[in-house]
């Protein structure tokens, strides 16, 4: 079921590109993990490779304490803004200060392996970003954020905290999911042409690592958002591709 019209009446750029929920890939239940956990058993991932069920839902708990029963303003800074995997009421354009899009996460799957791993992107600590923020209404706000913790909890190496953001329509204090510094796949101060080297290189399941970031950086691109970061980062992995290609 598409989106409806007044969905992107403050992003008109947003219409036709963002994925209705029920077409998402990553809108996914329980059964997910089951085979998951095979695959990680048959290619001998390590024990804790993946975020305990009851913990997922506790810290769910712990976070949207107290706000269950009112509208959820979510700030996206990645795929979540043209893949929410949620029913969405609201699109803005958002600002969030203090943090800014860094590939500094470690993927030993997916797109990277234990032997080669890759990068993901996630908000570390300073600077800012340019992202969306969308509104989960309040009737929908329990069942969406399930589908949202087992997405962006999957292996629990992100804080989820709230966060002011500026939109063009007024301040919101969004669900923010950024970088958990004790995460032991936190790659902290990674020099820019070592990270773009691993993007390069890395490819897992999922297919290549420099995958990802091109369809970041093209989808920042056709949403108006802009991160020169993200685009000199790419310019290296592409000059580094060319060089082992």
């Amino acid at each position: 079921m598409p989106f409806a019209p007044n969905v992107f009446r403050h992003t008109p750029a947003l219409r036709g590109r963002i994925t209705p929920p029920d077409e998402s890939e990553l809108r996914f239940g329980q059964d997910r993990f089951d085979e998951l956990d095979v695959q990680a058993k048959e290619e001998g991932w390590p024990a804790g490779w993946r975020m305990d069920h009851d913990a997922r839902e506790e810290n769910r708990q712990q976070v949207l304490a107290g706000r269950m029963l009112s509208d959820l303003w979510v700030f996206a800074y990645g795929s979540l803004i043209w893949d929410p995997a949620v029913q969405v009421d609201e699109y803005r354009y958002g600002s969030l200060n203090g943090w800014h899009r860094s590939f500094c996460m470690r993927l030993n799957g997916g797109r990277g392996s234990h032997e080669k791993p890759g990068l993901m992107a996630a908000l570390d600590e300073g600077g800012y970003c340019d992202g969306v923020v969308f509104r989960i209404p309040a009737a929908l706000v329990d069942a969406e954020t399930r589908f949202m913790w087992r997405r962006e909890m999957f292996s629990g190496s992100y804080c989820p905290i709230f966060q002011s953001v500026e939109t063009p329509q007024g301040e919101v204090d969004a669900l923010t999911f950024v970088m958990d510094r004790d995460s032991h796949l936190y790659l902290p101060d990674l020099a820019e042409e070592v990270a773009a080297r691993m993007i390069a290189n890395a490819e897992g399941a999922l297919g290549p690592n420099f995958h990802y970031l091109d369809t970041l950086v093209r989808h920042l691109d056709e949403l108006g958002i802009t991160d020169d970061n993200m685009h000199r980062l790419y310019a290296i992995a592409t000059a580094c591709r060319t060089e082992s290609g």
